[in-house]
């Protein structure tokens, strides 16, 4: 899938100039005072500028080169790779690695496994992987939950919301994982 990425971030300004915020995201990975996070498939980098914002070194991936020219013109000191998140190995761990934006449904079927792997990879010890998505697109909480065991990652709270509303079987999930 291709995108537009001046399009994409031009909807969420528009959210946000009538008033929306649209940083819950950031918001709760801040929660957990990360000094470093790896914003995995960050689109035009919505939360990673946020986070950045908020003295937290940030380094944003995506596969999308034009989502990624917006995120670099948006915020140029920030580091941006353009790369696969199931083969990712940037070398180095993070504090928080965050998938927002339905990253998990916009993998090919059958390469979610490599998908967690490769983000979990990227969780320092102690650490946090965080992520939310839609629960009703084939790619549900059990198999998610069982690619993150695989990855060493156990599970320490689930919401409904990106603002920790609880969790009610409803279709969308944010998972917090944790490395032991």
């Amino acid at each position: 899938m291709t995108w537009n990425g001046d399009e994409y971030q031009a909807r969420f300004d528009q959210i946000a100039a009538d008033g929306a915020d649209v940083h819950g995201e950031a918001a709760l990975v801040r929660s957990f005072t990360p000094g470093t996070v790896l914003d995995a498939g960050c689109g035009t980098g919505r939360v990673a500028v946020e986070l950045a914002r908020h003295g937290i070194a940030v380094v944003g991936v995506d596969v999308d080169a034009s989502m990624l020219a917006t995120a670099r013109r948006r915020a140029p000191e920030i580091h941006w790779h353009q790369h696969d998140l199931a083969g990712l190995d940037l070398g180095r761990s993070f504090d928080v690695v965050v998938m927002a934006g339905n990253v998990p449904l916009f993998t090919p079927a059958g390469t979610e496994p490599a998908l967690v792997a490769g983000v979990a990879r990227h969780v320092r010890p102690t650490g946090h992987l965080i992520a939310g998505f839609s629960l009703d697109r084939g790619y549900g909480l059990d198999a998610y939950d069982a690619h993150c065991r695989a990855a060493g990652l156990v599970l320490e709270a689930r919401y409904a919301t990106w603002s920790r509303a609880p969790y009610d079987d409803g279709e969308y999930a944010v998972s917090v994982h944790r490395r032991p």
